[in-house]
């Protein structure tokens, strides 16, 4: 069964797409597996104190992100696709077991590409409306999710061997 195509809205959506030099196989570990995920998943000096991942849909998206004065941040959802080494859909707007989220935010996509012996990488934030959109681009979303990709791909080459 093939995945539906996501169709970019500019006035709800967000989108970085790059081409990294590391596998998409280590990208998916990276994403899909805590310990290494809380490497990564922040910009530094930003950390993250906890996380957990139950992969499948439906499954629990879980981490808490602390600022460098120690300020903890919970971002709680649910996964809503899983598509190994492809695609990983997951969203705030839906707690864990497709419970309705209280105060919903947005929607992840993240699809994977083989690119030769690298990644093209797309990440997509879909907002409900277009302040939600225009509030996550002022809270830096490109500086923020670039930086993040530069960190995974500098993590992934520096522990490529235990992924």
């Amino acid at each position: 069964m093939t995945s539906p195509v996501i169709k970019i809205d500019p006035k709800l959506d967000l989108v970085i797409e790059r081409e990294i030099d590391v596998p998409v196989e280590l990208v998916w570990k990276a994403w899909t597996t805590p310990e290494h995920l809380r490497q990564w998943f922040v910009p530094k000096p930003w950390t993250i104190a906890s996380c957990e991942l139950d992969l499948r849909p439906g499954g629990m998206f879980s981490t808490v992100m602390r600022s460098p004065d120690g300020q903890e941040y919970p971002n709680l959802g649910c996964y809503l696709e899983v598509t190994p080494n492809e695609r990983l859909i997951f969203t705030d707007t839906l707690l864990p077991g497709y419970r309705p989220s209280p105060k919903p935010f947005f929607t992840a996509v993240l699809e994977l590409a083989r690119q030769g012996s690298g990644t093209k990488y797309t990440a997509i934030a879909i907002h409900g409306n277009d302040a939600t959109r225009k509030s996550h681009e002022e809270m830096g979303f490109f500086d923020g999710w670039n930086t993040v990709v530069d960190q995974m791909v500098e993590y992934i080459k520096s522990n490529r061997a235990s992924l």
